[in-house]
Protein backbone atom coordinates (compact mmCIF):
# COMPACT_ATOMS: atom_id res chain seq x y z
CA UNK A 1 0.00 0.00 0.00
CA UNK A 2 1.32 3.41 -0.98
CA UNK A 3 0.12 6.39 1.06
CA UNK A 4 0.35 9.30 -1.36
CA UNK A 5 0.47 13.07 -0.92
CA UNK A 6 -0.48 14.67 -4.26
CA UNK A 7 0.73 18.14 -5.28
CA UNK A 8 -1.31 19.20 -8.31
CA UNK A 9 -2.19 22.03 -10.70
CA UNK A 10 -5.49 20.26 -11.19
CA UNK A 11 -6.07 20.16 -14.91
CA UNK A 12 -7.59 17.36 -16.97
CA UNK A 13 -4.85 14.74 -16.68
CA UNK A 14 -4.37 15.64 -13.00
CA UNK A 15 -8.07 14.87 -12.44
CA UNK A 16 -7.58 11.59 -14.30
CA UNK A 17 -4.69 10.83 -11.96
CA UNK A 18 -6.81 11.38 -8.86
CA UNK A 19 -9.47 9.06 -10.33
CA UNK A 20 -6.79 6.45 -11.01
CA UNK A 21 -5.21 6.65 -7.56
CA UNK A 22 -8.60 6.47 -5.85
CA UNK A 23 -9.50 3.39 -7.90
CA UNK A 24 -6.36 1.43 -7.12
CA UNK A 25 -6.52 -0.97 -4.19
CA UNK A 26 -2.84 -0.37 -3.39
CA UNK A 27 -3.05 3.43 -3.02
CA UNK A 28 -4.39 5.80 -0.40
CA UNK A 29 -4.54 9.54 -1.05
CA UNK A 30 -3.69 11.13 2.31
CA UNK A 31 -3.58 14.84 1.34
CA UNK A 32 -3.74 17.09 -1.73
CA UNK A 33 -2.04 20.44 -2.28
CA UNK A 34 -2.71 22.96 -5.04
CA UNK A 35 -0.38 24.92 -7.28
CA UNK A 36 -0.73 27.15 -10.35
CA UNK A 37 0.00 25.79 -13.83
CA UNK A 38 -2.72 24.15 -15.87
CA UNK A 39 -5.04 26.76 -14.37
CA UNK A 40 -4.81 29.35 -11.62
CA UNK A 41 -4.10 28.12 -8.11
CA UNK A 42 -7.66 29.02 -7.08
CA UNK A 43 -9.12 26.96 -9.92
CA UNK A 44 -6.75 24.12 -9.05
CA UNK A 45 -8.13 24.17 -5.51
CA UNK A 46 -11.73 24.30 -6.74
CA UNK A 47 -11.01 21.32 -9.00
CA UNK A 48 -9.50 19.37 -6.11
CA UNK A 49 -12.75 19.95 -4.28
CA UNK A 50 -14.88 18.90 -7.25
CA UNK A 51 -12.96 15.67 -7.87
CA UNK A 52 -12.77 14.97 -4.15
CA UNK A 53 -16.55 15.19 -3.82
CA UNK A 54 -17.00 12.91 -6.82
CA UNK A 55 -14.68 10.35 -5.22
CA UNK A 56 -15.97 10.76 -1.66
CA UNK A 57 -12.50 11.77 -0.48
CA UNK A 58 -12.15 13.28 2.97
CA UNK A 59 -8.49 14.33 3.14
CA UNK A 60 -6.66 17.54 4.02
CA UNK A 61 -6.42 20.09 1.19
CA UNK A 62 -3.90 22.93 1.40
CA UNK A 63 -3.53 25.87 -0.93
CA UNK A 64 -0.15 26.48 -2.48
CA UNK A 65 1.77 28.78 -4.77
CA UNK A 66 -0.07 31.07 -7.20
CA UNK A 67 3.11 32.00 -9.08
CA UNK A 68 6.67 30.72 -9.51
CA UNK A 69 9.55 31.59 -7.19
CA UNK A 70 10.65 34.16 -9.77
CA UNK A 71 8.71 35.79 -12.60
CA UNK A 72 5.07 35.63 -13.61
CA UNK A 73 2.81 32.59 -13.73
CA UNK A 74 2.07 30.98 -17.09
CA UNK A 75 -1.42 29.49 -17.12
CA UNK A 76 -2.21 26.79 -19.72
CA UNK A 77 -5.87 27.62 -20.23
CA UNK A 78 -5.50 26.91 -23.95
CA UNK A 79 -4.80 23.25 -23.09
CA UNK A 80 -7.14 22.45 -20.18
CA UNK A 81 -9.75 25.16 -20.53
CA UNK A 82 -9.71 28.34 -18.48
CA UNK A 83 -11.07 26.55 -15.39
CA UNK A 84 -8.71 23.57 -15.79
CA UNK A 85 -11.51 21.04 -16.34
CA UNK A 86 -12.59 21.88 -19.88
CA UNK A 87 -14.87 24.87 -19.17
CA UNK A 88 -18.01 22.76 -18.80
CA UNK A 89 -19.66 25.23 -16.42
CA UNK A 90 -19.66 22.89 -13.44
CA UNK A 91 -20.28 24.28 -9.97
CA UNK A 92 -16.90 24.16 -8.23
CA UNK A 93 -17.08 25.80 -4.79
CA UNK A 94 -13.86 26.06 -2.86
CA UNK A 95 -13.44 23.08 -0.54
CA UNK A 96 -12.58 23.40 3.12
CA UNK A 97 -8.83 24.00 3.25
CA UNK A 98 -6.19 23.66 5.93
CA UNK A 99 -5.05 26.71 7.85
CA UNK A 100 -1.47 25.92 6.88
CA UNK A 101 -0.02 26.48 3.42
CA UNK A 102 0.82 23.66 1.01
CA UNK A 103 4.59 23.82 1.79
CA UNK A 104 3.86 23.77 5.52
CA UNK A 105 1.57 20.74 5.10
CA UNK A 106 4.18 18.88 3.04
CA UNK A 107 6.74 19.42 5.80
CA UNK A 108 4.40 18.54 8.67
CA UNK A 109 3.20 15.29 7.10
CA UNK A 110 6.75 14.17 6.38
CA UNK A 111 7.83 14.84 9.95
CA UNK A 112 4.77 13.13 11.41
CA UNK A 113 5.22 9.95 9.36
CA UNK A 114 8.86 9.72 8.25
CA UNK A 115 9.49 7.01 5.67
CA UNK A 116 5.80 6.16 5.32
CA UNK A 117 4.51 8.58 2.66
CA UNK A 118 5.15 9.08 -1.05
CA UNK A 119 5.02 12.56 -2.59
CA UNK A 120 3.64 12.77 -6.13
CA UNK A 121 4.27 16.11 -7.85
CA UNK A 122 2.09 16.73 -10.91
CA UNK A 123 2.55 20.46 -11.52
CA UNK A 124 5.21 23.16 -11.33
CA UNK A 125 7.54 22.38 -8.43
CA UNK A 126 7.03 25.65 -6.57
CA UNK A 127 5.43 24.16 -3.46
CA UNK A 128 8.24 21.62 -3.19
CA UNK A 129 10.85 24.35 -3.59
CA UNK A 130 9.23 26.41 -0.84
CA UNK A 131 8.92 23.35 1.40
CA UNK A 132 12.67 22.67 0.98
CA UNK A 133 13.35 26.19 2.26
CA UNK A 134 11.46 25.23 5.42
CA UNK A 135 13.17 21.82 5.70
CA UNK A 136 16.18 21.16 3.44
CA UNK A 137 16.10 17.47 4.45
CA UNK A 138 12.43 17.10 3.52
CA UNK A 139 12.87 14.50 0.77
CA UNK A 140 14.80 12.20 3.10
CA UNK A 141 11.60 11.91 5.15
CA UNK A 142 9.40 10.78 2.27
CA UNK A 143 9.53 7.17 1.18
CA UNK A 144 9.87 8.48 -2.37
CA UNK A 145 9.28 11.62 -4.38
CA UNK A 146 7.95 11.05 -7.91
CA UNK A 147 7.95 14.04 -10.27
CA UNK A 148 5.95 14.24 -13.49
CA UNK A 149 8.41 16.49 -15.20
CA UNK A 150 11.80 16.59 -16.83
CA UNK A 151 13.01 15.49 -20.23
CA UNK A 152 15.19 12.47 -19.51
CA UNK A 153 18.72 12.20 -20.93
CA UNK A 154 19.76 14.14 -24.00
CA UNK A 155 18.23 12.62 -27.12
CA UNK A 156 19.86 11.39 -30.26
CA UNK A 157 20.96 14.24 -32.54
CA UNK A 158 18.08 15.54 -34.61
CA UNK A 159 15.30 14.39 -32.25
CA UNK A 160 12.81 16.80 -30.70
CA UNK A 161 10.82 16.60 -27.47
CA UNK A 162 7.48 17.90 -26.24
CA UNK A 163 7.75 20.91 -23.93
CA UNK A 164 7.88 20.05 -20.23
CA UNK A 165 5.66 22.76 -18.79
CA UNK A 166 6.13 21.73 -15.15
CA UNK A 167 9.86 22.45 -15.09
CA UNK A 168 9.65 25.38 -17.50
CA UNK A 169 7.00 27.09 -15.34
CA UNK A 170 9.39 27.30 -12.37
CA UNK A 171 13.00 26.43 -13.20
CA UNK A 172 14.29 27.80 -9.90
CA UNK A 173 12.06 25.48 -7.88
CA UNK A 174 12.99 22.56 -10.14
CA UNK A 175 16.70 23.22 -9.52
CA UNK A 176 16.09 23.08 -5.78
CA UNK A 177 14.19 19.80 -6.11
CA UNK A 178 16.77 17.99 -8.23
CA UNK A 179 19.67 19.13 -6.05
CA UNK A 180 18.07 18.26 -2.68
CA UNK A 181 19.10 15.22 -0.61
CA UNK A 182 16.56 12.40 -0.84
CA UNK A 183 15.69 8.78 -0.22
CA UNK A 184 14.47 8.26 -3.77
CA UNK A 185 13.61 10.84 -6.42
CA UNK A 186 12.03 9.53 -9.62
CA UNK A 187 11.70 11.59 -12.81
CA UNK A 188 8.83 10.54 -15.08
CA UNK A 189 9.44 12.98 -17.89
CA UNK A 190 7.97 13.91 -21.22
CA UNK A 191 10.47 11.56 -22.86
CA UNK A 192 8.20 8.70 -21.71
CA UNK A 193 4.83 10.33 -21.00
CA UNK A 194 4.47 11.80 -24.51
CA UNK A 195 4.37 8.29 -25.98
CA UNK A 196 1.89 6.87 -23.47
CA UNK A 197 -1.27 7.47 -25.46
CA UNK A 198 -4.93 7.16 -24.62
CA UNK A 199 -6.08 6.41 -28.16
CA UNK A 200 -9.50 6.37 -29.82
CA UNK A 201 -10.19 2.77 -28.79
CA UNK A 202 -9.32 3.41 -25.13
CA UNK A 203 -11.39 6.61 -25.06
CA UNK A 204 -14.34 4.69 -26.54
CA UNK A 205 -13.99 2.08 -23.79
CA UNK A 206 -14.17 4.82 -21.16
CA UNK A 207 -17.22 6.37 -22.82
CA UNK A 208 -18.98 3.00 -22.98
CA UNK A 209 -18.40 2.15 -19.31
CA UNK A 210 -21.05 4.55 -17.99
CA UNK A 211 -19.65 4.64 -14.44
CA UNK A 212 -19.56 8.08 -12.78
CA UNK A 213 -15.75 8.13 -12.83
CA UNK A 214 -15.44 7.05 -16.46
CA UNK A 215 -18.20 9.46 -17.52
CA UNK A 216 -16.46 12.37 -15.78
CA UNK A 217 -13.09 11.34 -17.25
CA UNK A 218 -14.48 11.51 -20.78
CA UNK A 219 -16.68 14.58 -20.22
CA UNK A 220 -13.63 16.72 -19.43
CA UNK A 221 -11.59 15.41 -22.36
CA UNK A 222 -12.82 17.65 -25.17
CA UNK A 223 -10.58 20.66 -24.53
CA UNK A 224 -7.58 18.34 -24.15
CA UNK A 225 -8.43 16.53 -27.38
CA UNK A 226 -8.86 19.87 -29.16
CA UNK A 227 -5.30 20.79 -28.16
CA UNK A 228 -3.57 17.49 -28.90
CA UNK A 229 -5.20 16.97 -32.27
CA UNK A 230 -2.80 19.66 -33.46
CA UNK A 231 0.14 17.44 -32.49
CA UNK A 232 -0.86 14.23 -34.27
CA UNK A 233 -3.94 14.97 -36.38
CA UNK A 234 -5.92 12.55 -34.21
CA UNK A 235 -8.16 13.11 -31.21
CA UNK A 236 -5.93 11.30 -28.74
CA UNK A 237 -4.04 12.39 -25.63
CA UNK A 238 -0.86 11.50 -23.72
CA UNK A 239 -1.32 10.30 -20.14
CA UNK A 240 1.34 12.53 -18.62
CA UNK A 241 0.32 12.69 -14.96
CA UNK A 242 -1.41 9.29 -14.73
CA UNK A 243 1.79 7.55 -15.89
CA UNK A 244 3.74 9.14 -13.03
CA UNK A 245 1.17 7.74 -10.58
CA UNK A 246 1.39 4.36 -12.30
CA UNK A 247 5.17 4.23 -11.94
CA UNK A 248 4.89 5.20 -8.26
CA UNK A 249 2.43 2.38 -7.56
CA UNK A 250 3.94 -0.24 -9.87
CA UNK A 251 7.61 0.36 -10.71
CA UNK A 252 7.29 -2.49 -13.21
CA UNK A 253 5.55 -0.10 -15.61
CA UNK A 254 9.04 1.37 -16.10
CA UNK A 255 11.05 -0.99 -18.28
CA UNK A 256 14.29 1.02 -18.25
CA UNK A 257 15.86 3.76 -16.16
CA UNK A 258 19.17 5.48 -15.60
CA UNK A 259 20.50 6.83 -12.29
CA UNK A 260 22.44 10.05 -12.34
CA UNK A 261 22.56 13.79 -11.68
CA UNK A 262 19.84 16.03 -13.13
CA UNK A 263 20.40 19.71 -13.91
CA UNK A 264 17.89 22.34 -15.03
CA UNK A 265 19.28 24.20 -18.03
CA UNK A 266 17.92 26.96 -20.26
CA UNK A 267 18.49 27.47 -23.98
CA UNK A 268 17.29 31.06 -23.64
CA UNK A 269 13.74 30.06 -24.50
CA UNK A 270 12.87 26.87 -22.59
CA UNK A 271 14.16 25.41 -19.35
CA UNK A 272 14.40 21.64 -19.11
CA UNK A 273 15.44 19.21 -16.40
CA UNK A 274 17.89 16.80 -18.01
CA UNK A 275 19.84 13.80 -16.88
CA UNK A 276 23.43 14.83 -17.46
CA UNK A 277 24.03 12.06 -19.97
CA UNK A 278 23.80 11.87 -23.76
CA UNK A 279 21.61 9.25 -25.44
CA UNK A 280 24.56 6.82 -25.48
CA UNK A 281 25.40 7.29 -21.79
CA UNK A 282 28.28 9.76 -22.08
CA UNK A 283 28.63 12.96 -20.06
CA UNK A 284 27.51 16.15 -21.85
CA UNK A 285 30.09 18.31 -23.60
CA UNK A 286 29.91 21.09 -20.99
CA UNK A 287 30.44 21.46 -17.23
CA UNK A 288 27.43 20.67 -15.06
CA UNK A 289 26.47 20.96 -11.42
CA UNK A 290 26.92 17.89 -9.20
CA UNK A 291 23.66 16.57 -7.76
CA UNK A 292 22.44 13.44 -5.96
CA UNK A 293 21.31 10.65 -8.24
CA UNK A 294 17.78 10.80 -9.62
CA UNK A 295 16.10 7.71 -11.05
CA UNK A 296 15.28 8.87 -14.58
CA UNK A 297 12.73 6.70 -16.39
CA UNK A 298 13.78 6.10 -19.99
CA UNK A 299 11.26 3.48 -21.20
CA UNK A 300 7.84 2.26 -20.09
CA UNK A 301 5.36 -0.49 -20.96
CA UNK A 302 2.83 1.96 -22.32
CA UNK A 303 0.39 -0.68 -23.52
CA UNK A 304 0.17 -2.36 -20.11
CA UNK A 305 -0.20 0.95 -18.31
CA UNK A 306 -2.95 2.26 -20.60
CA UNK A 307 -4.83 -1.03 -20.19
CA UNK A 308 -4.55 -0.74 -16.40
CA UNK A 309 -5.65 2.91 -16.44
CA UNK A 310 -8.76 2.11 -18.47
CA UNK A 311 -9.57 -0.94 -16.33
CA UNK A 312 -9.30 1.06 -13.08
CA UNK A 313 -11.53 3.89 -14.33
CA UNK A 314 -14.18 1.53 -15.75
CA UNK A 315 -14.64 -0.76 -12.73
Amino acid sequence: MRRVVVDTDTGIDDAHTLLYLAGRDDAEIVAITSVFGNCTEEDATRNIGYVGRLLGLDVPVARGAAEPLRGAAHIAGYVHGKDGLGDLGRDRPLPAVAAESAPELLVRLANQSPGELDLLALGPLTNLGLALRLDPELFTKYRSVVVMGGSGPYGEPGTLLMIDANVNNDPEAARAVFSAPRNELVMVGVNVTAGTILDERAIAALRAAGTPRARFATDILEAYLDFYQNEWGRRIIPLHDPLAAGVLLDPGFATAHVEGPVNVRSDGFLSRARLMRTHDGLPPAFPYEPAPDTRVITAVDSRRFVADFVEVLTR
